[in-house]
């Protein structure tokens, strides 16, 4: 049997639903399939999931229902209606203001999500596959020409993301729609964390386990208001959508059996095999 939370509906209406996560004033949300194979959004406070009634963006009533992290596959934590991309946002990834006060944005594609533990695929005839480590905004109310001093209110937290790019398709098709949106070119997770100073995390890439990117996102050129504000000022934003905001330091090719980890600070660490495609 479910029951609702009283509470829950107020504190969703200023600040999204809200059980303790270990820290005060921060929650984490998970999306997964359980047990039986059923597929639904929960808190995870600790290691035990408390299931929400629901998706994550209409109020969901909190359940009685709860599971151990062990006991269920954690997939992409959202399934986004849009990915937008940020291209050079740290110094130390070739980035710098732009004069005109236009942000560097491009596309990927929902098909390209995929979550922690689903293979990154190396496509047959990819020469130079490389890992991008992102922190990735998750937008939670419809966002429409929205102040950068409001902005945050319309975001629901932020989670790990691996901006996968082919660099010769990158630097030679018209737009860099095969380059950097192919399937499974964007693993996100593990979880969505919110309530915690997003300009301020410490992101991390390691492959086969050795650190490859390190830096804070402090280091951002364009911060998360800014970055959400100016892309609702040309593009509506829906509940759900995804923003990943550039990745920092240098990176290097990829190829089949490698492990690559993403680890946001709060966040947790992503982690993808890359499976190389034969034809």
């Amino acid at each position: 049997m479910k029951r609702t939370v009283t509470f829950l509906a107020l504190l969703w209406l200023t600040q999204g639903p809200a059980i303790a996560s270990g820290q005060e004033g921060v929650t984490r949300y998970v999306r997964y399939e359980a047990p039986d194979g059923h597929v639904a959004y929960g808190v995870l406070e600790d290691r035990t999931i408390h299931e929400l009634d629901g998706n994550l963006f209409d109020m969901p009533a909190v359940t009685e229902q709860t599971y151990d992290l062990s006991e269920v596959h954690l997939l992409a934590p959202v399934k986004p209606s849009k990915v937008l991309a940020m291209g050079p946002n740290y110094a130390s990834h070739g980035g710098e203001a732009a004069p005109t006060g236009d942000l560097p944005i491009f596309l990927k594609l929902p098909t390209s999500i995929v979550g922690p533990g689903d293979d990154i695929v190396r496509p047959h005839d990819a020469e130079n596959l490389h890992y991008e480590a992102e922190m990735v905004i998750v937008i939670g109310q419809r966002a429409e020409n929205v102040s950068t001093e409001d902005a945050l209110d319309y975001v629901l937290g932020v989670t790990a993301g691996n901006d996968v790019s082919e660099r010769g398709w990158q630097g030679g098709d018209l737009q860099w729609v095969r380059g950097k949106a192919s399937d499974t070119f964007g693993p996100i997770g593990p979880v969505i964390t919110r309530g915690v100073d997003y300009d301020d995390l410490l992101l991390i890439s390691r492959l086969n386990g050795e650190v490859r990117q390190e830096e804070r996102t402090s280091y951002l050129i364009f911060g998360v208001a800014e970055i959400v504000s100016y892309m609702s000022q040309y593009i509506t934003l829906e509940p759900g959508d995804l923003i990943f905001t550039g990745t920092p330091g240098s990176t290097e090719a990829m190829v089949g059996g490698d492990v690559i980890e993403i680890e946001l600070e709060h966040v947790g660490v992503l982690r993808n095999t890359v499976r190389q495609e034969v034809r």
